[in-house]
């Protein structure tokens, strides 16, 4: 007996590896040995000590997404899976203190039970821990706590229908129906799968939550929903499997050449896909709101850019629409300001914001959120490509030509808006990026290499340089020149902020060069760069 529960003498003896315990669900940290030593370490903080008699409501660091972890469990399911590798019985005592303390000090509805214990999403992460231990203990407690969980995890009320959250609590509910035989809740599971993920994850590969980082989560979590619903002896569902391989070529396309995925919405600038194969495709449109394009692939000096347009903001996602984003030479150019964490405070509420992306604004007008955005025009062709988005966020139609042009690397985008309007917008250089010069319309960073990129502004159709560009770098009240690089990092970048102008706005990136030189003919625009010469036309709110 431990701690009152039954231990398989024989189990503990051999150490049975059971597929309920092993997988990419546990955690890298903590480890078993800094469990065993009392102390968490969660989402790259500070260790926390929490000793052997836990005490659930602690909330170290006010972080919604920590105290999630924290009551998950799979930390204990950690020490679950290493006495299944070492066979050291210590680890799978202290797993069942743990869990027991848990069940005991959380009753639903109990005065003194911590908040988080009972949200969705802990639920859904903490049954297959308590589905691990039951694989080696048994006890009243135990399948009486995974009863009430699967009654949470079977309550519409709680379901998160169409979202990564509800993937979670199906694998959840399907693990312990197949634990126990509850055929009612396995086929429950796998039926509201079904559901969500042909509502989430669309025939192209787009993820509805509007954050490529997050397809890469629910790309792993549904091949774990599709080896768990084999292992419980029942078919995949072929919808499941179809939208989970067309996530493989979106995944990809969201693939800088850097090998990072690209920052879009709630997904940090550290994520790195790895092990899957890229299409023959160098430039894709998916119509649930990106284009992606490159020179071409498995070569980290190509150019790469993304577009964001389609539906309103939702779940994941941010006020990007009409944004863009250009990595070119082997460097991140043009960049959103990224991804801090889910907590509520003026830098999460600014980096949702348009300011925080590479977007036009128009001035003293009301933003509309969550407005839809329309890709009205594309050309695609093998050095070039251009498109045409507009909407109206603030009551007024905007529209946003953006022009890429391979070879000689360049990115054009023209910013209208109805006369009587005036249009601004912000642009936001890597943190690896220091001004060298600002004026005539011009800004030239740089990187420590020396490597220079300059951007140039005019206005349409005079061509007359735009005056009064500002950069701004590490402000706060606003905020304004900043760049997450991953969870809670925030680092002082150059942005370019441009005044309002009632006249179309033609914004001209030229990476590599800090001396280009640009002129206007009729509707012809012509760019020097250390590379050649590149033309264009300008035709109203067109470039071609």
């Amino acid at each position: 007996m431990t701690c009152g529960v039954t231990v398989g003498t024989a189990e503990a003896r051999e150490a049975k590896r059971t597929a309920e315990c092993q997988g990419d669900w546990l955690p890298a940290t903590p480890t078993a040995t800094d469990i065993m030593n009392g102390e968490v370490d969660f989402l790259d903080l500070a260790p926390v000590k929490v000793g052997k008699d836990v005490n659930w409501r602690t909330d170290p660091y006010r972080n919604r997404s920590w105290s999630m972890v924290f009551h998950s469990l799979r930390w204990m399911g950690r020490l679950v899976a290493d006495y299944e590798t070492n066979g050291n019985e210590a680890y799978l005592a202290r797993a069942v203190e743990i869990a027991k303390d848990w069940v005991a000090d959380n009753p639903r509805g109990g005065a003194k039970t911590s908040p988080y214990a009972w949200q969705e999403h802990p639920i859904a992460l903490r049954a297959p821990a308590l589905v691990c231990l039951s694989k080696h203990v048994s006890g009243s407690w135990l399948s009486g706590s995974l009863a009430e969980h699967a009654k949470m995890l079977s309550d519409p009320r709680l379901y998160e229908k169409g979202h990564n959250h509800g993937i979670d609590q199906d694998i959840a509910l399907l693990g312990i129906g197949c634990r126990y035989g509850r055929d009612q809740w396995s086929s429950l599971a796998i039926r509201r799968l079904t559901e969500t993920v042909k509502l989430d994850v669309d025939s192209q590969g787009v993820l509805r939550e509007q954050a490529p980082r997050y397809a890469l989560y629910v790309h792993d979590r549904l091949k774990v929903a599709m080896d768990n619903i084999r292992a419980c002896k029942r078919q995949v569902p072929g919808d499941i499997s179809r939208r989970w391989e067309s996530l493989e070529d979106f995944i990809a396309h969201s693939t800088q050449p850097d090998g990072f995925m690209v920052p879009i919405g709630d997904g940090g600038a550290d994520v790195r896909p790895v092990g899957y194969s890229h299409p023959k495709q160098t430039v894709r449109v998916f119509g649930g709101g990106y284009v992606y394009g490159r020179t071409a692939w498995d070569k980290p000096e190509s150019a790469f850019y993304s577009i964001r347009f389609g539906p309103g903001m939702k779940y994941h996602g941010h006020e990007d629409h009409l944004g863009v984003t250009y990595y070119a030479q082997g460097r991140d150019v043009l960049v959103d300001a990224g991804f801090d964490s889910y907590e509520n405070s003026g830098y999460r509420n600014w980096t949702i914001s348009p300011e925080a992306h590479n977007t036009s604004m128009v001035a003293g007008a009301r933003f509309r959120g969550k407005t839809a955005t329309a890709l009205g025009k594309s050309s695609i062709g093998q050095d070039r490509q251009s498109y045409r988005l507009t909407d109206r966020a603030y009551g007024v139609p905007r529209t946003r030509s953006v022009l890429v042009n391979h070879r000689q690397d360049v990115m054009a985008v023209l910013d209208t808006v109805p006369k009587g309007s005036k249009v601004r917008n912000v642009w936001h250089f890597s943190r690896d990026l220091s001004t060298v010069s600002s004026g005539g319309g011009q800004v030239v960073v740089k990187d420590k290499t020396g490597w220079k990129a300059t951007l140039v502004q005019v206005s349409m159709p005079s061509c007359r340089p735009v005056a009064g560009l500002k950069v701004v770098r590490g402000q706060k009240d606003p905020y304004q020149g900043w760049v997450s690089s991953a969870y809670l990092q925030r680092h002082p970048a150059p942005a370019v902020v441009s005044p309002a102008s009632g006249d179309p706005v033609l914004t001209v990136v030229v990476p590599g060069s800090g001396k280009p030189s640009l002129s206007c003919s009729g509707g012809k625009v012509s760019l020097e760069t250390s590379e050649g010469q590149v033309s264009f036309r300008v035709s109203g709110a067109d470039l071609s």
